[in-house]
């Protein structure tokens, strides 16, 4: 437990101090990809209080889905179809 909040204050003062700016051509993408991320952090959370958390899965889950979300994101915009619409309300409602 303790981990977790030194890892959360850790990541938050890194966000603070070394602030980034994201150009507006990847904004979708990445809100897109944090979406997905949170998806599975919430599923992970899930599984924990089901006594059924796997890490190895949770890990592959967590990447997989933030670069498979963007990935679709930035494919829907070279055909121009706003998939990432999609995307937005399918996570929204898990």
């Amino acid at each position: 437990m303790i981990a977790l909040v030194v890892g959360a204050v850790v990541g938050v003062l890194i966000g603070v101090l070394l602030p980034y700016d994201i150009p507006i051509s990847f904004v979708k993408y990445t809100a897109i990809a944090i979406l997905a991320a949170l998806d599975a952090i919430f599923g992970g959370w899930r599984a924990q209080l089901e006594q059924k958390f796997v890490l190895y899965k949770f890990i592959s889950s967590f990447f997989t889905n933030a670069a498979l979300a963007a990935l679709l994101a930035y494919l829907g915009d070279i055909l121009g179809v706003d998939i990432y619409i999609g995307a937005v309300v399918a996570f929204s409602i898990r």
